[in-house]
């Protein structure tokens, strides 16, 4: 629920989590990750495979919301591209409500 409104309110968020591995998962993972790091063939989509395989089962430690303002002198330009007529659309985020 904090996380949604840390979201809805622009901020960025990060998930923290843990669980205890036992020696024989550790391994079989990291060979995996280290298959699909170097894998030269749909590289991104086995990485995220992997990861998601690490990724359950997870115990909440906390989460948290920051503040990720423009970089200095970007309002200023978006503002004279606008008072010289030049329609300017920024998208950011992976979410509607960071977009």
């Amino acid at each position: 629920q904090n996380l949604s409104h840390f979201s809805e309110d622009g901020l960025r968020t990060l998930v923290l989590g843990r669980r205890l591995l036992g020696p024989d998962e550790a391994e079989r993972w990291l060979k995996d990750f280290d298959a699909a790091q170097c894998s030269l063939d749909d590289r991104d989509s086995r990485l995220e495979e992997v990861a998601e395989k690490i990724e359950t089962g997870l115990e909440l430690l906390g989460i948290t919301g920051i503040e990720d303002k423009l970089q200095v002198g970007v309002p200023d330009a978006i503002e004279k591209l606008r008072e010289a007529g030049i329609q300017l659309w920024v998208l950011t985020g992976d979410k509607l409500e960071t977009a």
